[in-house]
């Protein structure tokens, strides 16, 4: 069997793990060619010095970059910008100021992401680095510490879905309405947590800053990947990331190196296994908006336009969409135009160097002259920071990638996403409409009639022999406890009125587990059982005192259909064991429908479950259940209590 792209690549950059090809549900330590830290930078300081760290690993790894709050001129917030710079300076790190840009968009435009590299940030839209035929991955702060002090992470490699583009946009059309699209009809977790790879004829028409908002956006759609092949955009695209940065006296990557990507490009195996498909044809893809409110929820502007839902702010801001091709898109609608009375449009570019591009072409006089209300190149009003937020009572059309309600301001506002056409034109007439020059009406009966879905086999996997290191258990056995509840959050394991309490002692915690979920749990419950939960488990914040309730109950372990990856992470960051078993839960659905049926949230059946890490195995009630082998890599995790207290060795050896 061969390999997907994301195994390609990881393999590529393993610095421990399976001495076998790399599948899905492998753990290992990746050693990333990139990771980016943006204002989160204090916190990683933080981090990275309680481990006792004094000095990083490889300071090339490593970018910092100034981009959230930089519309904040309060003392403390420039002080912390000051220590930052400070830091890099010493330790010898790309630096990049507030009004250099936003992170993601750096790392793109000054060539720290290249083709068949794996580069992570501390953000969530590391995706869009997939655009340029990386592997780009969010990691939590924790890691990023973890990789200051070893240059090294561990990850879990998610399984791949396979996105077949076929045919071309038509006019009007963008990759924004694409990625909206794919979240609208794909908006029951179907990509949740994997990573998808984007392949087909319809690849070649897309230009590369379609391919940026797209894989930016996924993160939106649940993936932990948005992956791009390497062809003649891509090539045409690191040419003038070269041209430039040698404009600057700078060299990241040579000719030659442009030569072998061109040649010899990274890409997935033929044989490679999928967990399904999806065929999306991009002739059928109209200009659409997301929302109010969630990604999840898709309407074409053909059909909203008809409702003349008026609006009070516009944005053309963010790393999903204020490159040069979407500003030059928005100008061209508003040229000799000028943005409607009671409108309030913003407008940032995505970095410095867009800016100065825009500038260049007379694409931002054009814009200034519509009305627009010009703000420094950073994230701002996308994250509910700075000028210009939505107030309660108001309706903002937006070419961010969130509308979470509250995520751009008030609450009580409601929020839209759209291509930066659709967003100009709103503007200008002021209600949520199409450009006079795109083609809206729907073909084929509408967009619903364009996905194809296939699930395609793909089974847990053999059991494998493991070697088991010391002080990590061969086997635990325990009392099997069911939650059969898909979406179980933090919040209901671990309840927000003892987040915020430092006295909260272990046994404290213990009493209170899963008092959101069950009152009734952490009475029928005991230390040594083994808790069984369905899909998406942990979802929500990251508070890990999620995970750590859980330890203390005494819980040796969680098994789950699925995970969220924010709680994976907390749990084995924690030294807290977590396994995937579709399969299993698949079981104890059928065994405990008629529990299920009635609503019952803890379903405690008296028999035990065993686990075996040895032959990655689970036994229950006769069957054998395998799950992915937990090697070297998550092992030393639970020994050492966690990914700080592991750092902390290594740096004392």
């Amino acid at each position: 069997m061969g390999q997907t792209i994301v195994e390609k690549i990881a393999q590529s950059h393993m610095a421990e793990g399976p001495n076998r090809p790399l599948r899905a549900g492998d753990f290992l330590s990746i050693r990333p060619h990139r990771c980016m830290t943006h204002d989160n930078t204090s916190a990683v300081m933080s981090k990275f010095k309680g481990i006792g760290a004094k000095k990083l690993k490889d300071a090339r790894q490593m970018v910092f970059a100034l981009d959230h709050d930089i519309q904040n001129q309060d003392e403390a917030n420039l002080k912390k910008y000051r220590a930052i710079e400070a830091f890099a300076k010493e330790q010898g790190v790309d630096f990049y100021p507030a009004g250099s840009g936003i992170g993601h968009q750096i790392m793109v435009e000054r060539g720290y992401v290249v083709p068949g590299s794996f580069v992570v940030a501390s953000d969530s839209h590391s995706n869009m680095y997939g655009a340029l035929g990386a592997i780009g991955t969010p990691i939590v702060r924790t890691d990023a510490a973890a990789v200051w002090a070893t240059g090294e992470f561990w990850w879990q490699i998610p399984r791949s879905i396979q996105v077949v583009l076929e045919g071309r946009l038509a006019a009007g059309a963008t990759g924004k309405d694409v990625i909206i699209t794919l979240c609208g009809l794909y908006n029951h977790d179907e990509c949740l947590n994997a990573a998808v790879e984007f392949t087909g004829p319809g690849v070649a028409a897309l230009s590369m800053d379609a391919r940026l908002s797209i894989s930016n956006m996924t993160t939106e759609w649940g993936p932990l990947v948005g992956w791009f092949p390497v062809d003649a955009t891509t090539i045409g695209y690191m040419r003038g990331v070269r041209e430039r940065l040698k404009a600057l006296g700078v060299e990241r990557f040579a000719e030659k190196d442009i030569e072998e990507w061109a040649e010899r490009s990274p890409a997935p195996d033929a044989d490679a296994a999928y967990s399904a498909r999806i065929v999306l044809d991009l002739a059928e893809v109209t200009p659409h908006v997301s929302g109010p409110d969630t990604v999840q929820t898709m309407q074409s502007v053909a059909e909203i336009e008809g409702k003349k839902v008026r609006i009070q702010k516009a944005y053309l801001v963010s790393c999903v969409n204020s490159r040069v091709e979407d500003l030059e898109a928005a100008a061209a609608v508003l040229r000799g135009k000028k943005v409607a009375a009671g409108v309030k449009f913003y407008l940032g570019a995505a970095s410095k160097w867009v800016q100065e591009e825009a500038e260049k072409r007379g694409v931002w006089k054009t814009l200034m002259d519509a009305g627009a209300n010009p703000l420094p190149p950073g994230c701002g009003p996308c994250i509910g920071l700075g000028v210009g937020l939505l107030e309660a009572g108001e309706v903002g059309i937006s070419a961010t990638n969130r509308n979470f309600k509250g995520r751009m301001g008030s609450r009580d506002a409601k929020c839209y996403l759209a291509s930066p056409e659709v967003v100009a034109a709103s503007a200008v007439a002021g209600f949520i409409c199409t450009p006079e020059s795109a083609d809206a009406t729907p073909r084929g009966g509408g967009v619903r009639a364009t996905r194809r879905y296939t699930e395609l086999a793909a089974g847990a996997g053999a059991a494998e022999k493991v070697e088991i290191l010391a002080g990590f258990p061969q086997r635990v056995t325990g009392r099997l406890v069911f939650m059969p509840q898909d979406n179980v959050n933090t919040d209901a394991i671990y309840g927000k009125d003892y987040t915020y309490r430092d006295d909260m002692t272990p046994e404290m915690m213990a009493k209170v587990v899963m008092e959101n979920y069950d009152p009734t749990f952490a009475s029928r419950t005991r230390a040594g059982d083994v808790i069984v939960g369905q899909f998406n488990f942990g979802t929500g914040s990251s508070r890990e005192q999620a995970v750590t309730c859980l330890k203390a109950k005494g819980i040796p372990l969680v098994i789950a259909a699925s995970f969220s990856q924010t709680y994976l992470r907390n749990a084995f960051n924690n030294g807290f064991l977590c396994i995937e078993v579709p399969e299993l839960v698949a079981r104890l659905r059928e065994q405990f429908g008629e529990e299920i049926a009635a609503k019952e949230k803890t379903i405690i059946a008296g028999d035990e479950i065993d686990i075996d890490f040895t032959s990655s195995a689970i036994s229950w009630r006769g069957q054998t259940f395998n799950f992915p082998a937990l090697g070297s890599v998550p092992q030393s995790l639970v020994i050492a209590g966690g990914v700080e207290n592991l750092v902390a060795k290594r740096l004392a050896i």
